[in-house]
Formats: C-alpha cells, structure tokens, sequence
C-alpha cells in the first residue's frame, strides 16, 4: 500500500506536536511490511509522515520536484532531507530544474499518480500559491485518488 502525503509547511510547535500524533496513528492503521511512504520529503509533514512510516518498518519512495528542490529547502533541514533521500528504495524525478510552484505542483502530481491513498495535512483553506495543499487534494481528488484529511481540531496556521 503506497500512501503518499501533502501538507503545511511552517506549522507551529504546538500544531507540529499534535499532527506528528495523528499521522502515529495512521500509519498504525496499516501492516508495517506492507506500507510505502510516497513523500516530497520536504520539511514539515512530509518528512515527518516518511520518518513515522520507516521507523514502523515500512519503505519510502521519494519524489524530487526539481534539480534545485533541495536547495531552496531550510538549510536546517537538508541533513534529515539527506537521510530520508538515501533511505528511499526508489527515487522519482519530474525533470524540472527550477524549484517553484510548477515544478512543486507536478512533483504533487507524480506522488498522486504513485499513491493509494493521498494524506494530507491541511486546514481546509485555499491553497496560499499554486502548487499548495488545497491544489495537490484537488488534483487527487480529480484523479480518483482518495483523501485523507488530517488536522487537528481547532488548530490554526
């Protein structure tokens, strides 16, 4: 079962804490050899969701949007970027070069088309830019790719 993921980026702490326990519990959902994370493994839920689903003994497939996609990510999180990257079983590659919203949006679309079943950790708002959470659930849904929302109540980014 591949279950990919979309989600917020620059959550608070507090809303770091409680997402990371609702996506503990989904991948509990779910028999360990048998579970592939489909991740941008971008800081935020997507690392998060691909750390949660290896140390449960499952795999990760890792979509790079862009040649220069690590580049433009936080300088902080490029080591665990790295470690999920030489994790992952397979590698994905849109092809693109430039890391903006349209490669962001077509690497979404690449882990779509890879996915079962599509997490995503969004409020429920449109998407701030193209290429945003609300633009990858869209797309999914579009595509016949179910979506399963996770946020936790009453939060707010």
């Amino acid at each position: 079962m591949r279950v990919g993921i979309t989600g917020h980026r620059g959550l608070n702490a507090e809303v770091e804490t409680q997402v990371k326990a609702l996506l503990e519990q989904a991948v509990r959902e779910f028999p360990a050899g048998e579970l592939v994370a489909v991740s941008c493994i971008a800081d935020g839920p997507d690392a998060w969701w691909a750390e949660t689903v290896l140390a449960h003994g499952g795999r990760l497939e890792a979509v790079i949007p862009a040649q220069e996609y690590r580049e433009n990510l936080p300088e902080a999180h490029w080591p665990l970027y790295d470690r999920l990257h030489a994790a992952a079983i397979e590698v994905h590659h849109t092809g693109m070069t430039a890391s903006d919203s349209a490669a962001h949006m077509a690497g979404s679309e690449v882990l779509v088309g890879l996915s079962d079943l599509l997490l995503a950790v969004w409020d429920g708002k449109p998407a701030r830019g193209y290429g945003g959470t609300a633009d990858v659930v869209a797309y999914a849904e579009r595509t016949g790719v179910p979506v399963r929302v996770l946020w936790p109540a009453g939060a707010t980014r």
